[in-house]
């Protein structure tokens, strides 16, 4: 199961990341994606395990960007991968059975590679513009979510991420998205994970309904 409101950790520091991480949990959230970037190996391992020890603490869970064995070192929930990252067939030979594995997809071509390769979940995006990420990938309106939504016709959930605010929320459900995955709209303000989880009809021990094999 997983839940509909993915929490991106962004900072500028690594400090940072961890302080925003215990503020996204004090606030409520459910699942929480630490996110650092040019960072060596060593002190990943250090802020994936405060990482872990924080979240562990408010029962949310913990997925770790791009790298797989720091994931599995420190028992995180899982992994998500981008496209320039370890191939999720590779990456699920290492994890523990009960960890998932997200992916990164821009288009309907990205979404069907990472459904025949078994990911756990997918974001799809960017739906807007963001600073939290350097893409080259075009923005994906609704009308591109609900086309691809509709061609996948898939039972692995579907995450809106990129750029996404309050306001974008209702519009991104009635493409048949899944959930969203945020990170500048909570780091502004984390007391707006308990209005993204109304707006998405989760509260914060409401799930969306998807088993993991």
């Amino acid at each position: 199961m997983i839940p509909k409101l993915h929490y991106i950790s962004k900072g500028s520091s690594l400090k940072e990341h961890i302080e925003h991480i215990q503020k996204a949990c004090n606030a409520g959230a459910e699942l929480v994606q630490l996110r650092v970037k040019d960072c060596s190996q060593k002190k990943l391992l250090a802020i994936a395990q405060e990482a872990r020890e924080i979240t562990a603490h408010f029962q949310t869970r913990l997925i770790i960007n791009d790298d797989y064995k720091i994931a599995k070192e420190v028992k995180a929930d899982g992994v998500h991968l981008g496209s320039a990252d370890a191939c999720p067939i590779t990456a699920r030979k290492h994890l523990y059975t009960w960890q998932i594995i997200g992916g990164t997809a821009h288009t309907l071509q990205d979404c069907e590679a990472l459904i025949e390769k078994q990911v756990d979940y997918i974001s799809l995006g960017p739906y807007s513009t963001t600073t939290t990420k350097e893409t080259t990938a075009k923005t994906l309106g609704t009308s591109d979510y609900k086309a691809i939504i509709d061609e996948l016709a898939t039972t692995t959930p579907m995450l809106a991420v990129g750029g996404i605010t309050l306001n974008d929320v209702k519009n991104i459900l009635e493409t048949g998205i899944d959930g969203i995955a945020v990170s500048q709209a909570i780091t502004t303000d984390f007391n707006s994970i308990r209005l993204f989880n109304e707006l998405l009809g989760a509260s914060s021990t409401q799930e969306q309904r998807h088993s993991f094999e």
